[in-house]
């Protein structure tokens, strides 16, 4: 395994920790995300470790990152509970986990992680998909599904959802009456919210595919229409001075990546979370 680019060799003095949660076990369309969080490790060392709109470098900031959990392949309880564990030892440390998956439905147990240290939890939600089915093919658990387990565990007005373009009627529906969903909007939906949240824990869900598959095409469901990568980072920027308690990016798929450039995106978001919130 190659760690982060410039991760401390030690978790102890470190302020975030890194974790893989390779776990892609229901994804609905094309599978590999297990192998994305090595990847976007991989691809890390073709950055730089400086950020010109932050104007910081990671040798500033300090974080370890502890590689991958160990998940019983096919197993989807036990390795939700595997990462809830992980994500509570973290939060008990006081300090602020960053997850890669991976599918999305390793966001349910890191809320709830969070959820339990900080009851006045926001989650932002990054996505292309709304996730909020309440079942997909008989499955309550499930990554198009975990929204509403949130949603659930949370309330739905503590939810905002930046980026969403697909989702079925019913999934529609329920959003406009149970939380905060911006169609396809991201950047000036966030700056929109900033005042809102502020003051409040906040926790960062990220799935890659938000971006459009011309700036992603390495995920298990791509989806037309998104965003630049570009916009990605303002509204990213924009959150900057908030209490960030926890963070995942997910859905990074190396199969069809083709010139590893959803990887290298990746990567440069986990460096610039890294920066904004180290």
């Amino acid at each position: 395994m190659t760690r982060f680019m410039g991760s401390l060799d030690s978790r102890e003095e470190a302020r975030v920790i890194i974790v893989g949660a390779p776990m892609d076990f229901t994804v609905s369309f094309r599978p590999g995300t297990r192998m994305g969080p090595q990847e976007i490790r991989n691809v890390s060392e073709g950055l730089e470790e400086y950020s010109f709109d932050l104007d910081r470098e990671l040798g500033e900031v300090r974080f370890y990152d502890s590689g991958d959990l160990e998940l019983p392949f096919g197993n989807v309880a036990k390795s939700l509970e595997l990462i809830k564990t992980a994500a509570t030892n973290i939060l008990e440390m006081g300090k602020i986990p960053l997850f890669l998956g991976g599918e999305h439905l390793i966001s349910y147990p890191l809320v709830e992680a969070a959820y339990k240290q900080y009851p006045d939890l926001v989650v932002l939600h990054f996505d292309a998909h709304a996730d909020l089915r309440a079942e997909y093919v008989g499955e309550s658990m499930s990554h198009a599904t975990v929204m509403r387990k949130i949603c659930d565990l949370i309330g739905g007005r503590n939810i905002y959802q930046f980026g969403i373009r697909s989702g079925t009627r019913e999934e529609f529906r329920f959003a406009r009456e149970n939380t905060n969903l911006f169609y396809k909007q991201v950047a000036g939906a966030v700056e929109k919210v900033v005042s809102q949240i502020k003051g409040r824990p906040v926790y960062i869900t990220l799935d890659i595919d938000v971006l459009d598959p011309a700036y992603a095409p390495g995920t298990g469901t791509p989806e037309p229409g998104g965003i630049t990568s570009g916009e990605l980072f303002a509204a990213l920027y924009l959150l900057q001075g908030q209490q960030v308690v926890g963070m995942d990016l997910v859905e990074v798929s190396p199969f069809g990546d083709e010139s590893w450039r959803t990887a290298l995106t990746a990567a440069k978001i986990v460096r610039e979370l890294l920066l904004l919130f180290g």
